[in-house]
């Protein structure tokens, strides 16, 4: 299964920018209702978006699901240092 053939270029850009929403309002991990995914959505949804895509589109896509644990990284310390920042 490809990616490209299920998404475009729109559904990675809400993903970037608005993980948790993306995620809740299409579904994209009902396959994966345990409890580890919500804990993954609450805290770490970018990792939890490049994990997915790794499980799924590896095979058809590893540009893309190298890409993603890039912004997966990134994203993450980037809300962190700005969430540090707002706290003090």
């Amino acid at each position: 299964m490809d990616f490209w053939e299920l998404h475009g270029i729109w559904f990675i850009i809400f993903l970037a920018i608005f993980p948790r929403i993306t995620m809740v309002v299409t579904g994209i991990f009902s396959a994966f209702l345990g409890p580890l995914f919500f804990f993954g959505w609450l805290l770490f949804p970018r990792i939890t978006i490049a994990i997915l895509a790794s499980m799924i589109y590896f095979d058809t896509n590893p540009v893309l699901c190298v890409l993603s644990w890039f912004w997966a990284f990134g994203g993450t310390r980037v809300e962190y240092n700005t969430a540090m920042k707002c706290h003090r």
